[in-house]
């Protein structure tokens, strides 16, 4: 059995209300000047948090500058700013592009490097800024995981920076920020959660100490992304999602993601979908790829789902694919590729674009080559 580490914030605090505490810890820290990465329908539920702050006597400055997923360029134009400002500690509140932008800013706001220059994993060196992360979507994870995504203008893909000093020093998860989510946004980032819980357990890096952790986010998720959906304002499915959504985070360092994730990448940058959304046409038609090699794997996964466990392990895992498809479209997700407006002429570009993913097919239980991705594009269609 293989060596396996965890490296989490130091400081995970969880539950409604929460986002209180991370004023008081701040507070205690010292600390006299925070930047803060956020969004503008953020601001009106952390208005108090932010007046707490000020009237503490501390200097703070909001950049609401993000409103989709990141670029390079993004990055250098909130660096900018950042040092002009010079705080002690950067702040994400808000969903994973948010706190990626926020993870990135703290390691380069002292480290003249370019940022393009560290695509991949491992070669980061320094964090000297104390680094805070807040979701207030259940989908990412980024919270507590080394990992940022961010898209290359250059060839319109996704790129990965990971490193242990991308893991912040606190994450509050507060489930009430999450409370009034639109459907949309509540589908996209439920089910990337979920997707990442799913690839972490079925993985050639699973481990038994995330195993846990990712059939309960499995289980967390299913069961009350839809309830989340029907009933925006109800806090307990929220709660639930959040759990569910810190679980799948905890399993990107030690295991993270495969094939899903790889073929997705490519959907997102060529049609500018939000990642979820890509991650939730893929699925189904990936674990269906998968299903040879993990069929054990996916009958436990169709049981933490609510599949009734009377029945074969082949039939379970058919299942429990099929449970997954069906949540999907009740969610009101397209359920093919063709629905989501993708043109079939893009597969054999896309599948090219998605192998030189190699960081995270190498993850997947069975081997991809590039057949295999356009049949599985084909697949989803």
């Amino acid at each position: 059995m293989r060596i396996i580490s965890l490296h989490n914030p130091s400081n995970v605090t969880f539950g409604p209300g929460c986002l209180d505490q991370m004023v008081k810890d701040y507070i205690a820290t010292g600390g006299k000047r925070i930047f803060i990465i956020t969004l503008e329908p953020v601001i009106t539920k952390i208005k108090a948090q932010l007046s707490a702050l000020t009237d503490s006597g501390i200097v703070v400055q909001t950049n609401l500058s993000v409103q989709s997923e990141p670029a390079f360029t993004d990055v250098e134009r909130v660096l900018a700013e950042a040092r002009d400002f010079m705080p002690d500690t950067v702040a994400g509140i808000g969903g994973g592009s948010v706190m990626d932008l926020a993870k990135l800013i703290a390691v380069f706001i002292t480290f003249n490097e370019p940022v393009r220059d560290h695509i991949g994993s491992g070669s980061l060196t320094e964090r000297n800024t104390n680094l805070i992360c807040v979701p207030t979507t259940s989908g990412t994870g980024s919270e507590v995981s080394p990992n940022c995504i961010i898209m290359d203008e250059s060839d319109h893909v996704k790129k990965g920076i990971i490193s242990p000093f991308l893991i912040p020093d606190a994450a509050y998860i507060d489930p009430s920020l999450t409370v009034g989510l639109s459907p949309a946004i509540t589908a996209y980032t439920g089910v990337d959660a979920l997707t990442h819980c799913i690839e972490a357990y079925v993985n050639r890096n699973a481990h038994p100490l995330t195993d846990t952790y990712a059939l309960k986010g499995v289980s967390l998720i299913s069961r009350n992304l839809l309830k989340a959906i029907e009933n925006v304002d109800e806090l307990q499915p929220r709660f639930s999602l959040s759990l569910g959504s810190l679980y799948g985070g905890i399993c990107l360092g030690p295991v993270n993601t495969a094939a899903v994730h790889a073929l997705a990448y490519p959907l997102a940058g060529e049609y500018n979908m939000p990642h979820g959304l890509s991650n939730a046409l893929l699925l189904p038609a990936v674990m269906e790829f998968n299903l040879e090699a993990a069929e054990e794997k996916y009958a436990n996964i169709a049981i933490a789902a609510g599949v009734t466990s009377n029945f074969t392990q082949r039939v379970l895992a058919v299942k429990g694919i099929g449970l997954i498809k069906k949540l999907i479209t009740d969610c009101g997700l397209p359920g093919n590729l063709l629905d989501a407006g993708i043109n079939f002429s893009s597969i054999e570009n896309m599948a090219m674009r998605a192998m030189e993913v190699q960081r995270l097919l190498n993850n997947n239980i069975k081997e991809v080559t590039l057949k295999d991705a356009i049949e599985i594009y084909q697949r989803a269609f």
